[in-house]
């Protein structure tokens, strides 16, 4: 028996296509929805640019690994080098008597974005920051942030300190996802080491106090990067991940980040396209007692789309037929790829609804029948006219 790959054009619900282009000031911005992975806006999103404090967001990322990995514990304490104490700007203003916690270290880095606590995590865990910084580089391209290298743990000004947008919200799925026993800590407004300096305990991130759902992660300024910030924000069942960088003052970043995230939970909704019990086609089945099995998806199709500007939207499905009996009920048999737009394309498996026995005797008996008469009429030339 010879297959041959259906491919089936289908024109499902009517739902929206487009939304309202979003334009900032930002010099780069990404816009990422967390649970269906829809990139809903990309400017300049690969280009390696000055990350400022927000590279913190990296070394914290190393450190909770070694946390899950076992190699520290949230009670152990960490050595104050002379370097970390004489780092300047931000600070959690530490010196070599002290023998901070790993959980004072978090705090201190989120919380005031302290470069000195920075300097604690990357010498305690890899010897000198020089080689914690080699370490993230390599790690970071393990993880798939291919725009990303580093020169030291904090974000400290430095030709080597890079990263594009797209890997700082990489980076911060990464954090939300995998690490959810200490993202707690991003939406933490106070803390002060040992109650020092509490005129700057206050977290930086201006969206915390704003009631739009946001809860991280990390704001960075230089001369060099200009004001940049990590968000992310949760409403309902949505949690999307923005990153915005290049702005020219506090004022700027607080309000392009509050519009971006204001405008990626409401201009986009998510809908249920499908469901396992939803036949999407029937693929003919060969020495079967039925003809046809029906292709269901394996689990229910949720995507993001755009919440005005109806259109109907368009589907492959695609699988080898005749499909072969036996079949199983739930085997994966052919794919379906949906066409969203300038949202992209998404692909779902699509599995057996039911089972199909065998055919019985006669049924193989007239299939082998057909199939000689087909191969004969194929061998056989057509007569001159």
């Amino acid at each position: 028996m010879r297959h041959f790959v259906f491919a089936t054009l289908l024109w499902l619900i009517a739902a929206p296509l487009w939304a309202q282009e979003f334009y900032t000031a930002a010099r780069a911005a990404y816009v990422v929805d967390v649970k269906t992975g829809t990139v809903l806006l990309a400017k300049e999103a690969d280009l390696p640019l000055p990350p400022a404090s927000m590279s913190k967001l990296m070394t914290l990322n190393m450190l909770f690994e070694a946390l899950v990995d076992g190699r520290v514990t949230m009670d152990d304490t960490w050595r104050v080098s002379e370097r970390a104490q004489n780092m300047g700007g931000s600070s959690m203003y530490l010196d070599v008597r002290d023998r901070p916690t790993t959980a004072d270290l978090i705090q201190g880095i989120i919380v005031q974005s302290g470069n000195d606590a920075c300097v604690v995590v990357a010498e305690g865990l890899a010897g000198s920051e020089e080689s914690f910084a080699r370490i993230m580089t390599e790690r970071a391209i393990e993880l798939g942030m291919e725009n990303s290298t580093f020169g030291n743990s904090s974000g400290w000004p430095d030709p080597r300190q890079r990263m594009s947008t797209r890997d700082l919200g990489t980076l911060a799925v990464r954090l939300i996802t995998e690490f959810p026993q200490y993202y707690p800590y991003f939406s933490q407004e106070t803390f002060a080491y040992d109650g020092r300096v509490p005129e700057n305990q206050n977290n930086r991130n201006p969206l915390l106090k704003l009631g739009i759902g946001a809860d991280g992660l990390k704001t960075g300024h230089t001369d060099e990067a200009g004001y940049g910030l990590v968000g992310s924000a949760v409403q309902g069942n949505r949690r999307v991940v923005f990153v915005v960088t290049g702005l020219e003052s506090e004022i700027s970043r607080a309000t392009e980040s509050e519009r971006l995230a204001n405008w990626a939970l409401r201009q986009f909704v998510q809908k249920t396209m499908a469901t396992p019990d939803m036949t999407i086609t029937d693929a003919p089945v060969w020495l079967g007692e039925q003809d046809t099995v029906a292709l269901v998806p394996a689990t229910p199709i949720d995507l993001l789309m755009p919440a005005s500007a109806s259109k109907e939207i368009s589907a492959i499905v695609e699988y080898a037929g005749p499909i072969e009996a036996p079949i199983t009920a739930g085997q994966a048999l052919g794919t379906l790829t949906i066409d969203r737009g300038n949202l992209g394309t998404q692909s779902f498996p699509l599995v057996a609804k039911t089972d199909v026995a065998p055919g019985g005797f006669l049924k193989r008996i007239t299939a082998g029948a057909l199939a000689l008469k087909q191969q004969y009429l194929a061998k056989t030339p057509e007569p001159a006219s």
